[in-house]
C-alpha cells in the first residue's frame, strides 16, 4: 500500500523556545560555529521549510538549540487508498453522477 510521507519544518518554534525571535539572531551563532551562510540564506531557513539541508547546517542547528533532529523535523506518514485497477469490476453509483433537477419559477 503506499504512503504519504510528510513533515514539518519546527525551526522558528524552537528558536523561539530559547529566546530567538529575530531571523538575524543564530547568525553569529553558525558563524562562530563554522558555518557561513548570507542573511537570505538564514532567513529562508528560519522562515521557510527546506526542500534540501546539509548535514553540517543540521547539527550546527541542533547544538545551538540543544536538541534533536527529530526536534527540528517533525515527519507523519499515512496510507494512501488503493488505486482502482483498469478492469476491475466495480458498481458504479449513478446518482452520485446525474445532476440536480433545476426548478423554474415565473418572476414575480
Amino acid at each position: 500500500m503506499p504512503r504519504q510521507i510528510s513533515y514539518r519544518w519546527r525551526l522558528r518554534e524552537l528558536m523561539a523556545a530559547r529566546g530567538m525571535f529575530t531571523v538575524a539572531e543564530p547568525m553569529p551563532h553558525l558563524t562562530e560555529r563554522g558555518i557561513t551562510l548570507s542573511s537570505s540564506q538564514v532567513h529562508r531557513l528560519v522562515s521557510g521549510t527546506p526542500e534540501r539541508l546539509s548535514l553540517p547546517v543540521l547539527a550546527t542547528l541542533c547544538d545551538i538549540l540543544d536538541c534533536t533532529p527529530a526536534d527540528l523535523i517533525a515527519t507523519s506518514a499515512q496510507n494512501l487508498p488503493a488505486r482502482r485497477v483498469a478492469g476491475e469490476e466495480t458498481p458504479i453509483n449513478l446518482a452520485a453522477r446525474r445532476p440536480a433537477r433545476v426548478r423554474l419559477t415565473p418572476e414575480g
